[in-house]
């Protein structure tokens, strides 16, 4: 299995939203892909609660998959290219690992 984690710190302002409401709208696409996406076999999508610390991250992936073809099926997927849209309107960083999980 192949596990995808991302996490992303958010503008404070952007597209019109606050940081909060780009957060619920950027949880609400994520878990979306779910949907969309037939090789997303568990994905998780979680808010940052403790507003008080600079170094935190706003909003975490993590999405895992069967195979390594299933993952590179998933980032060619036009939903999640169409997520990317967004996220590269809101963001102003990302981190991200990818590895495999033993079962």
């Amino acid at each position: 299995m192949i596990r995808h984690i991302v996490m992303w710190k958010l503008k404070d302002e952007a597209e019109g939203a606050t940081k909060k409401k780009n957060a619920e709208k950027l949880k609400l696409i994520l878990e979306g892909l779910r949907t969309n996406i037939d090789e997303i076999k568990a994905v998780e999508v979680g808010v940052q609660i403790s507003h008080d610390q600079n170094e935190a991250f706003d909003v975490v992936l993590i999405c895992d998959f069967e195979t390594d073809l299933d993952f590179k099926m998933y980032t060619r997927n036009p939903h999640h290219k169409k997520a990317i849209d967004f996220i590269e309107t809101v963001t102003e960083q990302r981190i991200f690992v990818d590895y495999k999980v033993d079962l």
